[in-house]
């Protein structure tokens, strides 16, 4: 089994791109605190780059911004090029199957009075008619 969640906040604006097929895919990365603190007291911190592909990467790249808070589930996955100095690259990513978006709506999230990405309003309990 090969499946990996992350919680941790952007370091930098989602970049989304297009495949030559016409396949949305966007990238960027996480930092993660580390759980414990070292003995120096202050806790590590690891980085993380996610791919999303299709839909998911479209809303990552409309909803995500620098320093936003996100789960990521998805699996891990390492890959080999040639850099153009005729050396090979590793890299090790985690493609991923599900993304949440944590930070609270006063953050600019997805909240407030305007519709969410299925066309729904959000209603106040008093609104309601039962």
């Amino acid at each position: 089994m090969n499946k990996a969640f992350l919680i941790g906040n952007l370091t930098k604006d989602p970049e989304l791109k297009t495949t030559n097929s016409g396949v949305s895919v966007c990238s960027f990365s996480i930092a993660v605190n580390r759980k414990f603190a070292g003995p120096d007291g202050t806790r590590g911190v690891d980085y993380f780059n996610i791919v999303a592909w299709r839909q998911l990467g479209e809303n990552c790249a409309k909803f995500l911004t620098k320093g936003k808070k996100a789960c990521v589930v998805g699996e891990i996955q390492t890959r080999t090029y040639d850099a153009q100095d005729g050396s090979k690259r590793y890299v090790t990513e985690i493609v991923a199957d599900e993304v949440q978006f944590l930070s609270p709506r006063s953050e600019g999230g997805m909240g407030g009075s305007s519709p969410s990405e299925d066309g729904m309003m959000p209603v106040q309990d008093d609104n309601l008619p039962f």
